[in-house]
Order: structure tokens, then C-alpha cells, then sequence
């Protein structure tokens, strides 16, 4: 071995004793800005979502279809509504998502910024110990060994670590570079942030102007006379369409039993669905221009600090979907032949099969397809039949 190759080889050793130990790099593999099982819930929760929005989409086009009336029309505008709705939902999960990728990158750049300055700190150090001594002063440290043995063996260990420093200034480099790439993410994310929530704002203009013209639609049904009782008659057809579909749904094999008292032992105390006051009754009723209706179920207008729908009993969903003149439908059975229908939802808490406790938060009042304005439309039926439902809550 030369002199010259044993002093780059102590230039190597006497640079690495100067900057220290060779740190690992924080972050070289790259980590996900969210933590795992963060960005997994988001994902689910966005699959839902679209496919929420597949299916209403599907349904849209079923209505478009339907033969117009004024009921198709209402019904129309409350698809179109949950719809926008969903959409909505979807962006302020992206929103959410993007967010939290957002702050995960903007919580490392301090720390790869620390890190890069030791580095820079380090080379300094490595800078001015090589121009303290030079290179002759470190060749002649070498030439000072005592004996041959002694001089093997330095220049054995000195070749081991005579490539560290290329690591050092390789580390410093891949650091540097990782925070140009955060740097970059983070303006990124910041701009599909302001994207994202742009397109929330005009979908929230959207879905206004869709509830502007449902309440202009509304007005007229209840202002027309003619408009209104063609709207009570198509009311009562669809009556018959959910009675049909009741006995699909009573065909099909049931739940098992619920824990708690059995349904049928419940009358006069089981919980009231929502707070808020009666304003249409159960059987016949007179309405506007001195009609009458046959009511199949009663309606329930909440404080508008509390519109959350709970289960009246425990039970299982059966049904959690759009209803021509129901709006978002949700039905629970309740075993023994008793089921709990929950119509005019804005949004659903629960998803078909799942089982609920009583008291479980079910879905959110609504205004979907109601000539009420946000309102709960509620029955219980037996067998498929509709009873009073004020004789089975508890008086108050």
C-alpha cells in the first residue's frame, strides 16, 4: 500500500473521528403521511360513500323514468338532494383526509430541518479539521507507526473506515433531498386543500338551490287545490306500494329474538323516537281544502337543536333506502311480526343488517320527500298491518 492510499485512508479515519458517529437517517424509507390504520378508515369511509353515491345516482335515473306527477317531482328533488348530500360528504372526507396528510408532512419538516442542520454542523467540523492539519501532517501520523505489525494493522482498520465520510456526505445529501420533497407535498396538499374545499362550497350552493325548489314545490302543492288533492290520491297509492313492501319484507326469514322484553309487552312504554309535537295523527284526518286522509302512521316535528331518530326497541334494519313519497325509508324489525318505520330522513346512522339496542341513534330528520318540512314520519305495524303508534310510546 502507497503513502498515498494510506493517507486517504487516514484522511477518511481522521474525518469520521472529527464529525462523530454516522447517524442513520430518520425517514429514508418512506412513511405514510397518515398513520395506517388512519388512512384505512378514511378509505372505508370513502368507499361508502361513492358507493352510496353509485346507487343514488341509479335511483335518479329511475325516478327520471317514473311518470310525471307531482309526487315523481318531489320525489325527483329528494333523490337529487341526497345526492348532493353524499357528494358533499364525500369532499369533507377528502377534506379530512387530506388534512390530516397535510399535517403529518408539515410535523416531520421540523425534524428532517433539525436534522439536516447537525449534518450541515457536522461537515463543518470535517471542513476545518481537514484544513488544520492538511494532508502532509496527516501522511506523517502514519509514518510514525513503531513497528510493522503496528503499521498493518492501522492500515487495515483505516481502510474499513475510510469510505464512512462518502456516507456522511451521501446521508446529507438524501436528507436534503427528502426535504425538498416534503417541502413540495406540503404545498401540494395545501393546494388540493383550497381545491377541495371550493368544490365543497359550490356543492353546498347546489344542494341549497335543490332545497329552494323543493320548498317552492311544496308551497304550491299545499296553495293548489286540484295539485293538492291529486297529491293526497298519489299518497294513498303509495301507501299500497309500502304495504307490498312490508309483506316482502315479513316473507323473508327473521332475526332471532332481541334481548329485553318482547315487543308485544311493550305497549304504552317504550320511548318516544324523537322529542317534539304531533302535528298529523294517526287515522282518518282532515287536511287542506276539507280533505280527508287515512294515516297510517303519525308526524313528528322536532326542536331543530335535536333531530337525532332513535330506535324505539331493539331490532334489526331491514330496510335503509329511498321510498317514493317516504323519502329515506328506514324500517327495523322488531321480531314477532312488529316493525317501527322511520320515513322523510335526511341521512342514516345505520346500515341494512345491522342489530340495534334501543335507544341507538338511527338516523337524522329530515325533510325528504314531506309536505311537513323537516319532519319524522313514523309507524309501527304488526304483521304488516299499521296500529296508533301514541298507544305504544309512552304517554307524556
Amino acid at each position: 500500500m502507497n503513502r498515498r492510499r494510506i493517507a486517504a485512508a487516514l484522511i477518511g479515519g481522521w474525518l469520521v473521528v472529527a464529525a462523530g458517529p454516522v447517524r442513520p437517517l430518520r425517514g429514508q424509507a418512506k412513511q405514510p403521511a397518515a398513520s395506517s390504520g388512519q388512512a384505512a378508515e378514511y378509505e372505508k369511509r370513502l368507499s361508502e360513500i361513492r358507493f352510496d353515491i353509485n346507487r343514488l345516482r341509479s335511483k335518479l335515473g329511475e325516478e327520471e323514468n317514473r311518470e310525471k306527477s307531482v309526487l315523481s317531482q318531489l320525489d325527483r328533488i329528494a333523490v337529487k338532494k341526497r345526492l348532493l348530500r353524499s357528494e358533499w360528504n364525500l369532499l369533507q372526507v377528502q377534506l379530512a383526509q387530506t388534512r390530516a396528510d397535510r399535517d403529518a408532512v408539515g410535523k416531520s419538516i421540523p425534524e428532517m430541518e433539525s436534522a439536516l442542520a447537525a449534518d450541515r454542523a457536522r461537515l463543518a467540523r470535517v471542513l476545518a479539521a481537514l484544513y488544520k492539519h492538511g494532508r502532509f501532517g496527516i501522511v506523517r501520523y502514519a509514518l510514525e507507526a513503531r513497528d510493522l505489525r503496528t503499521f498493518v494493522d492501522q492500515v487495515r482498520a483505516l481502510e474499513i473506515i475510510a469510505g464512512s465520510q462518502d456516507r456522511l456526505i451521501t446521508d446529507f445529501s438524501t436528507r436534503l433531498t427528502e426535504l425538498g420533497r416534503a417541502d413540495r407535498e406540503l404545498r401540494e396538499k395545501e393546494a388540493e386543500i383550497a381545491a377541495l374545499t371550493e368544490q365543497s362550497a359550490a356543492k353546498r350552493t347546489e344542494l341549497e338551490a335543490e332545497e329552494r325548489k323543493d320548498k317552492t314545490l311544496v308551497a304550491q302543492i299545499k296553495t293548489n287545490q286540484k295539485t293538492y288533492e291529486q297529491t293526497i290520491s298519489e299518497l294513498n297509492l303509495r301507501a299500497q306500494e309500502l304495504e307490498k313492501l312490508l309483506r316482502k319484507l315479513e316473507s323473508q326469514p327473521h332475526a332471532t329474538a332481541f334481548p329485553g322484553l318482547p315487543f308485544a309487552e311493550t305497549k304504552g312504554r317504550l320511548d318516544w323516537p324523537v322529542n317534539g309535537r304531533v302535528i298529523q295523527g294517526y287515522g282518518l284526518q282532515r287536511g287542506s281544502f276539507n280533505t280527508k286522509t287515512e294515516n297510517n302512521g303519525i308526524e313528528i316535528a322536532p326542536p331543530s337543536n335535536d333531530l337525532t331518530i332513535r330506535a324505539i326497541h331493539a331490532g334489526k334494519v331491514v330496510y335503509a333506502d329511498f321510498f317514493p313519497s317516504y323519502g329515506n325509508l328506514l324500517i327495523l324489525e322488531h321480531g314477532g311480526g312488529y316493525h317501527s318505520l322511520y320515513g322523510h330522513c335526511a341521512e342514516f346512522l345505520v346500515r341494512n343488517g345491522d342489530i340495534i339496542g334501543p335507544g341507538t341513534p338511527v338516523a337524522v330528520v329530515g325533510d325528504t320527500a314531506s309536505l311537513s318540512g323537516v319532519s319524522l314520519y313514523f309507524e309501527i305495524r304488526y304483521q304488516t298491518k299499521p296500529v296508533d303508534p301514541l298507544l305504544w310510546l309512552r304517554r307524556r
